[in-house]
């Protein structure tokens, strides 16, 4: 190796062995840390390559480069991310000449540890932050159902394995060598990490659905059962391997007891103090986050007393962290990007860097052997699994999705791998196979949970649930969504509108939607049912107070309320689930632009705008969208239906119909026609059959006009609805989806917001003259028979 080309001066191997290599290096005396640029002086520049810090920074765009690359291929063939950031191409996996030149120009001898460590403050950090997110809350208000799940999963493959493995040990020496290396293997595919699969639940989207919240609760049961069961066995396995007396083991339990005693008793108890005395909506002072994290870094020190790593003092201290707002939040905003998104890929590339895949040809026998026992520890962890679900009547395909989740591996798989095989427990033939045991397993489970679990085909139901459809003197039911403080007298001034009677009573479902944040663990609490949750932060107070009002004023109203914890993106799962579980027959969403009062846009929410286009994609009932454009008296309206036909007017004049019951209300229908018929014979029949009540076939209604408007030129639809918008302050139109008509063609060319459809959207244009509430339905979306 020439010496412009490392940090080093000179690099020989003086002995190699199987087991280790032993190395002569001649270092720069002063080191180089800056480099002086590619057109340094030959003789006393500084090169790039010969300087510590600018061989890091090489090293890690190396490393994010390849990473990248790799995730554009393998994400196409339904990869999870973190088989990505395995770099076994940078280390001696890949052995060719021509490449290995380079790699030992960009990772000389010795700098791999300095990238390690750096990486592996990195992921010590991430552990702790994941350990806040967790709700150990969870844990007691879960029922017997994940408990039971979580002894099936770790506790029953543990000792069936651990047994045979006893009954049959001069059979494995015989075979394998030592019998301790496949009891350790046995323990480590026993467990399953609550961080790997809360992170492959996110990644696949699933994260609050019903399968992610049983996978999660039962994850959490295991990993507090393996994390106590690993903590003592290191106590006692270190203290005989280094002949330690009595005296110093009791001394080590001390201190163990003491940090899972302490901490709680004491971390607890302050961090709320804390959280108790930051105002409401305010971040936490920047002194209480300095405190925590030098905290969990005297308390890592502590572990160490107790022969423990020190990852578990500060993923200790974690534990007890309130999660969600204001401190866990505040932690994590602080602390995961950095973590989670550069720390952690450089941890798992320099943990695959440090092992040799082709070691596992080595010694046959103890690869075919350590396969052979992690086959047989996932196969009984799925078979019991099955069998508890069986008896807990969970669907068969979940059934299958759930034994992949609990035999899903991760980064903290790896982690536990590169401990054991650096301890010098493991050799490099095993820690080889438990690494793409590893990847086959994460992949494995990613990939069939993707193809076999679609979280929306529950909503895709056979049965009417719609408004158009009810039955005469049926109740409405409704789930009205409320993210924002302002959309409160929105959606009351809607329920106003559906005029509910003793014969015709009104169900409302209201739900607050909170942002997850600073917890791993979504919640969803009903507030009639009294649900005790372990935060500091009081969900849905004022809105619970303000329904409650309107329920007293309204006696044939029905009001109970709902808060849903959950990732912005996951949303639509808990709306969703909502009105299918109470058989809702329309979801009212709030529009994602509020106005001021001079009509100009006040603000813009895309995160509002994105989960009302999932609803209306996943919804299994009719979806209403409400634009707010101004204030709107409820005392007296002047509705204004748009009917054009199709279903999503029909069900949209259904709901405009209810208004009617109150003579306050008045409501005229406008129905558009072309000079040329476009509809089917058979939509025409319906439409004209939902048009009787309001032409007066069934008698004169004093509160009700119907006029018909001839459209000869498509223009002539926007002129006119220009024209009556300032007419009307309510209007209610239908989305009319999927639907092609001359009569709105120039105006869907123009349409900015097409889940508002082409009528809604020019009534919510600000070129329109108008500050009407504006009402647009999108009726039930049935699967089609042949799908």
């Amino acid at each position: 190796m020439e010496i412009n080309q490392t940090i080093f001066k000179q690099v020989r191997v003086i002995e190699s062995t199987q087991k280790s290599t032993i190395y002569e290096v001649c270092l720069h005396i002063p080191p180089k840390i800056v480099s002086d640029g590619i057109w340094a002086n030959e003789k006393s520049g500084n090169f790039p390559l010969q300087s510590s810090l600018t061989l890091l920074e090489m090293q890690i765009c190396v490393i994010f480069t390849l990473m990248h690359c790799f995730h554009f291929v393998l994400k196409r063939f339904g990869f999870p991310y973190f088989v990505s950031q395995v770099g076994f191409v940078l280390g001696p996996s890949l052995n060719i000449d021509w490449l290995n030149k380079y790699k030992m120009m960009v990772f000389p001898y010795g700098t791999e540890e300095v990238l390690g460590l750096i990486s592996l403050v990195g992921y010590t950090f991430y552990m702790f932050l994941n350990s806040v997110q967790m709700d150990f809350s969870m844990i007691t208000r879960s029922g017997m159902k994940p408990w039971a799940m979580a002894v099936a999963a770790v506790v029953g493959p543990l000792v069936i394995c651990l047994s045979i493995s006893f009954g049959t040990r001069t059979v494995w020496q015989e075979v394998a060598g030592p019998g301790e290396t496949l009891n350790l293997v046995v323990i480590t595919q026993a467990g399953c990490s609550f961080v790997v699969i809360a992170s492959c639940l996110s990644e696949l989207d699933i994260l609050n659905s019903e399968l992610g919240r049983i996978a999660l609760t039962t994850a959490l049961s295991s990993d507090f059962l393996t994390a106590i069961m690993n903590s003592l066995s290191i106590i006692f396995t270190k203290s005989q391997a280094e002949k330690y007396d009595a005296k110093k083991m009791a001394s080590g339990l001390a201190v163990y007891f003491a940090i899972v005693v302490l901490v709680p008793l004491i971390g607890r108890p302050t961090m709320k103090w804390v959280a108790k005395n930051t105002p409401e909506g305010r971040p936490v002072r920047k002194i209480y986050t300095f405190a925590m994290v030098l905290s969990a870094l005297i308390i890592g020190c502590f572990a160490l007393e107790a022969n423990l790593p020190i990852i578990f003092g500060i993923v200790m201290l974690g534990f007890v962290v309130p999660e969600g707002p204001p401190l866990g939040s505040e932690l994590v905003k602080q602390f995961e990007l950095i973590n989670v998104w550069f720390f952690l890929p450089l941890f798992v590339t320099a943990a695959a860097m440090k092992v040799d895949l082709n070691k596992i040809g080595d010694d046959p026998a103890m690869a075919v052997a350590t396969t052979a026992v992690i086959l047989i520890v996932h196969l009984i962890k799925m078979l019991l699994c099955t069998i508890i679900c069986i008896f807990c009547k969970i669907p068969t395909r979940d059934t299958i999705c759930l034994g992949l989740i609990l035999c899903c591996k991760g980064v903290v798989d790896f982690s536990v791998y590169l401990f054991l095989y650096e301890s010098g427990t493991l050799n490099s033939s095993t820690v080889a196979t438990l690494f793409v045991s590893a990847l086959i397993l994460g992949s494995t489970a990613y990939i069939g949970i993707k193809s076999l679990y679609d979280p929306s085909r529950k909503y895709a139901g056979y049965q009417k649930r719609d408004i158009l459809h009810l039955k005469p003197n049926s109740d409405l039911r409704i789930v009205a969504c409320i993210q924002k403080p302002y959309h409160v007298n929105m959606i009351k001034n809607m329920l106003y509108l559906c005029c509910p009677t003793t014969t015709s009573p009104l169900q409302v479902e209201i739900l607050h939607l909170i942002e997850l944040v600073g917890s791993a663990t979504p919640i969803f609490i009903s507030h009639q049912l009294q649900e005790s949750v372990s935060r500091s932060h009081n969900y849905s107070g004022d809105i619970m107070l303000a329904f409650d009002l309107f329920k007293h004023e309204n006696a044939t109203v029905e009001v109970n309320t709902y808060t849903a914890v959950s990732p912005q993106r996951l949303m639509y799962e808990d709306i969703c689930h909502l009105a299918l579980d109470k058989v809702a027959s329309l979801i009212l969403l709030p529009f994602h632009i509020r106005w001021a009062d001079d009509g100009s846009i006040d603000s813009t929410e895309e995160s509002i705008r994105t989960l009302n286009n999932k609803v209306l994609e996943k919804s299994p009932c009719s979806v209403a969208i409400l634009v707010n454009k101004g204030p709107c008296d409820i005392a007296s309206k002047h509705i204004a239906m748009i009917f054009l036909g199709g279903s999503d007017d029909r069900e949209a004049l259904s709901l405009a119909k209810r208004a009617i019951t109150e003579l306050h209300y008045k409501l005229v229908v406008y129905h558009l026609v072309g000079t040329q018929n476009e509809s089917s014979n058979w939509d025409i029949m319906l439409d004209e059959e939902v048009l009787q009540s309001v032409k007066g076939c069934y008698g004169t209604v004093d509160n009700v006009a119907y006029e018909r408007i001839l459209i000869e030129d498509p223009s002539q639809t926007q002129r006119f609805i220009q024209t009556i918008a300032v007419e009307h302050d309510y209007f209610i139109v239908g989305r009319r989806h999927g639907v092609k008509s001359s009569l709105t063609a120039a105006l869907e060319k123009w349409t900015e917001f097409s889940e508002l459809g082409a009528i809604g959207d020019l009534l919510a244009s600000p070129d329109t003259n108008s500050k009407a509430t504006i009402l647009v339905v999108q009726q039930q979306k049935m699967p089609q028979p042949n799908s």
